[in-house]
């Protein structure tokens, strides 16, 4: 979307659209905090290992699978299934000027499979997986649709602090979501239901609280006409397609590379760190779910504390420093003191007031870098080096570990993708990536 059309736009009703425009993240994260996070996947495990054979085994298709990876392997193919329809749906989505219907259909497709988890007792581990790669990909698809919307709700100045204020809305609605959910879970005798069935609760609770808050969004934001009309190719002939046409834009495609590297050592850190709070530090399980809770709490403080200095120094600078910021948690982290959990609190601390930030402002930063009328297209990109493509941080985290037997090497290694990621950032002429690609420049970026 052009800046000529957002001049033309009533202010006041850009206004209105910001406002429901955040709602999708209240909608939705709750799913990412809550399922993700902290409860489907142990609870998946022991469904599993429930329906199990003798050797700790079961047979989906016909395939032996641990019944301990069952729920890994899950998330892995929701991933692939997310990479091979976001472009598809983005492509679709920028040709027919109609991305709201499709926002719709994902986002109640995945609140309906995560309502239906209520349903997995005993041992459907079956059902469990796949309403779980039908949810994840659905989450994706719609989270790649919500982020397209940016550049079409919000000027060029205006950016940063909205999709600050995105992310601190996700953030505050999954940390609420997860307070009554752990009281559910933590005192189910004294509300007369068993653990699982709690578990199942806060499970489908998600579920509905994606479904109703999804509503705000759906009625506030608005389709614009579409500026470009190439057809869409199927599949993954969509992605090549996509990773073509941003071969053109090479400036924006150096950005999203220092994206990559840089965020898939947030997405490890964020996966790893309690493996690394309770097998080296020693913690116990309450000890980790109060850290969750604090990164959730503060990185609401962090997204708008963030966006607030993206102002004054603009997004690259203020991207930058956060992943300076990132590298000394981690250095701390390497010299926690183990079974002190002050510490690891602290620790917790500040990767949630860096979290939310740097995830923001690298959103607003990619939105200008993008050529009006392909939004969706190339927030399919986005959203699969988000999601679907953060594995080399694992990789390294476990190889580290098999060659150390040390977790603390472990989690040291991970510097390198930060240190990595700001040498290719910081090399990003951003003022100019804006220009080549069709957009107006901001004062501050």
């Amino acid at each position: 979307m052009g800046d000529d059309t957002l001049v033309a736009d009533d202010a006041t009703d850009l206004k209105r659209e910001q406002r429901g425009w955040y709602f999708y993240d209240w909608a939705c994260s709750v799913y990412s905090t809550s399922v993700l996070t902290v409860f489907l996947g142990p609870y998946l495990t022991s469904v599993a290992k429930e329906a199990a054979d003798a050797d700790g085994y079961v047979h989906p298709l016909g395939i032996p699978v641990r019944a301990g990876s069952f729920f890994a392997y899950s998330v892995s193919l929701s991933v692939i299934v997310a990479v091979v329809v976001m472009p598809l749906v983005g492509a679709a989505a920028d040709r027919a000027g109609r991305k709201k219907p499709l926002l719709g259909a994902a986002a109640y497709t995945g609140a309906a499979a995560t309502t239906g988890m209520f349903f997995l007792g005993g041992d459907r581990y079956l059902l469990g997986g796949a309403l779980l790669i039908v949810a994840n990909a659905a989450q994706s698809v719609s989270m790649m649709l919500y982020n397209s919307y940016l550049p079409q709700i919000a000027p060029p100045e205006e950016r940063d602090a909205v999709s600050s204020r995105g992310w601190a809305f996700g953030y505050a609605a999954g940390s609420l979501v997860l307070v009554v959910n752990l009281v559910l879970y933590l005192s189910h005798d004294s509300f007369g239901v068993s653990e699982s069935t709690a578990v199942r609760i806060c499970l489908a609770s998600a579920g509905l609280w994606w479904g109703g808050f999804t509503l705000i969004p759906l009625l506030r934001l608005r389709d614009r006409p579409a500026v470009v009309r190439e057809p869409t190719a199927p599949g993954l002939r969509q992605l090549a397609a996509t990773v073509r046409d941003m071969r053109r834009h090479p400036l924006t495609l150096g950005f999203l590379l220092a994206y990559l590297i840089y965020n898939d050592g947030i997405q490890t850190v964020i996966s790893q760190a309690s493996v690394y709070g309770s097998e080296e530090l020693g913690l116990s399980q309450s000890t980790l779910i109060v850290a969750v809770l604090l990164v959730q709490v503060l990185a609401v403080a962090g997204a708008l504390g963030m966006g607030r200095l993206a102002r004054t120094y603009g997004a690259k600078r203020t991207i930058l420093g956060s992943l300076v910021a990132w590298t000394l948690t981690l250095g701390a982290g390497y010299f926690l003191p183990s079974g002190a959990p002050v510490g690891f609190f602290l620790l917790a601390s500040a990767i949630g007031l860096v979290l939310g930030g740097s995830q923001a402002l690298s959103r607003s930063l990619f939105s200008h870098l993008v050529p009006p009328g392909k939004e969706a297209e190339y927030f399919s990109a986005y959203e699969m080096s988000d999601r679907g493509m953060s594995w080399l941080g694992p990789l390294l985290f476990g190889v580290t570990y098999q060659l150390t037997g040390s977790y603390r090497s472990a989690i040291i290694s991970l510097v390198a993708f930060f240190v990595i990621g700001f040498v290719l950032l910081a090399r990003v002429p951003v003022r100019r990536a804006i220009g080549e690609a069709g957009n107006p420049v901001p004062e501050k970026i």
